[in-house]
Order: structure tokens, then sequence, then C-alpha cells
């Protein structure tokens, strides 16, 4: 059974104890749906089989610096969290290691190899819309594509 980070000091400790390597989150049904016979997604737009699961980096960029890791994971789940509406019911958030292999349309990561290992709960993903709220941005919000429409 996998685990579940409940706030993001958790994930913050998950995080750091893979020495910033190769950590993604994926929004989904889950492992069981995803790690079948073909670790592949599909392109929303053409239906495409992608060669790799769709998901996000966690990694921290070094121009990010010694800058705070809760915010930096904060805004990497606040940034996809229209995934989950959008994709329907039972889709949520999972953290996995894996190794990219391509990018996809959208310039994500494709990622095979993929190994679960927790998935996130709602608290952490309302404790990441608090803390990117705080910061009082006027110009940022979630990379949702709805909202432009």
């Amino acid at each position: 059974m996998l685990p579940t980070v409940k706030d993001l000091a958790e994930l913050t400790r998950l995080f750091e104890a893979e020495d910033d390597g190769d950590l993604y989150v994926r929004w989904s049904r889950g492992p069981d749906t995803d790690l079948g016979d073909e670790e592949s997604s599909r392109d929303g737009l053409t239906g495409i089989t992608l060669p790799g699961l769709s998901a996000n980096s966690l990694r921290r960029e070094p121009w990010w610096e010694d800058r705070s890791v809760r915010l930096w994971l904060a805004r990497r789940l606040y940034d996809y969290e229209h995934l989950r509406d959008l994709r329907g019911p039972g889709v949520r958030p999972w953290v996995l290691r894996g190794r990219e292999i391509a990018r996809g349309p959208d310039n994500e990561p494709l990622v095979v190899d993929a190994e679960p290992l927790a998935w996130v709960a709602d608290e952490v993903l309302q404790e990441a819309r608090r803390l990117v709220d705080e910061q009082g941005s006027r110009e940022w919000g979630p990379m949702d594509r709805r909202a432009t429409r």
C-alpha cells in the first residue's frame, strides 16, 4: 500500500531524502492504473500515445539557490492542481521516482521506470495553495489553459 504525505513538511522530507533526485508528481488515478504493461500517456490534443508517463518534475533549479524547498514544492503542486478536475473523478497527485526519456507536447517530462513513493493528501494541496497565495503575486497563477478562454 502506498503511503500518503499529509503536509508540506513531510513532502519536503521525502524530497530532501532523495537528494534532489529524479522525483516527479503525476496527476492520475494512480500507479495501479498507470503502471500496467506500458508506461505511457496520451496527448490530449491529438490522442497520440506518448513514450512515457506525463509528469511534472520536482527537481529544484539551480537559480532557486537556497530558497525555501517548501515553497518550491508548493508551487509545483499549485501549478498543476487543475489537472485533478480536468481529468475527472479519482484523479489525485502521487510522487514517483523515475527516469525522463523525452518531453511531451507541453514540454513536460515523459518518465519511465516509475517507482511510486507516495500519494499527496488534499491537505497538502490546501497548504500549498495558502503558501503560494501568501506570496501576494498578482502576476502569477496556475497553468490552467481553461482560465484563458
